[in-house]
């Protein structure tokens, strides 16, 4: 029998690109920058950092590298939500707007932490108006997408539950009318799936 997908992001709903943002610029710089806001969306405006140009900014693009991808820490609570899902007769898919170059090293990410996932599919980010992860969902026809980016879920496929995960607040993305066009939204993907198998018990009974 084949298993409902579940399509979920990457950064900011299963791992902490914001944390290793720091240890990117640790890498290029030398020194780890201060924390300056934990609730900023943007880790730019998480982290004490000045905004770059230049050889400067090419020198902290070379941190994100392969190992760099490989190696980000899980979100909290994110690997229990995954394996709650999945018991519950899921299949879970890695929709990223990452570079096709780092998909293998974002599946070595996600399968070194425990995350019960086969099966990453990386976009790229067009910077089109609509999401670049529509073709993608398109052609796996998740019953549900969770992502922490309201503009990823513009011109989405019919039938597939929008899922938006509000994480740190300040200078978000996630607000606004445009908010009418997700299904749902959640503190984080471990609240996603709480609410996700309740409502599935719920039509069951």
């Amino acid at each position: 029998m084949t298993r409902p997908i579940i399509a979920l992001d990457a950064d900011g709903v299963l791992l902490d690109y914001s944390a290793a943002y720091g240890r990117a610029w640790a890498d290029a710089f030398g020194e780890h920058p201060v924390e300056r806001d934990p609730l900023a969306y943007w880790p730019l405006h998480r982290w004490g950092v000045e905004k770059l140009s230049g050889a400067r900014l090419e020198r902290f693009r070379a941190s994100f590298h392969e190992d760099f991808w490989s190696s980000l820490p899980a979100i909290d609570g994110a690997l229990k939500a995954c394996h709650r899902l999945h018991d519950a007769g899921h299949e879970l898919v890695c929709v990223s707007a990452l570079e096709a170059s780092f998909e293998r090293a974002r599946l070595r990410n996600l399968r070194e932490l425990g995350f019960p996932i086969e099966r990453v599919i990386a976009t790229g980010s067009t910077g089109a108006a609509l999401s670049p992860k529509g073709e993608a969902l398109q052609t796996i026809r998740p019953v549900a997408f969770v992502d922490d980016f309201l503009p990823y879920f513009r011109g989405l496929p019919a039938g597939i539950h929008k899922a938006l995960v509000m994480r740190q607040p300040d200078g978000s993305p996630n607000v606004g009318a445009e908010l009418s066009i997700v299904d749902s939204q959640h503190a984080d993907l471990e609240g996603f799936a709480t609410w996700w198998l309740s409502a599935r018990r719920a039509e069951r009974e």
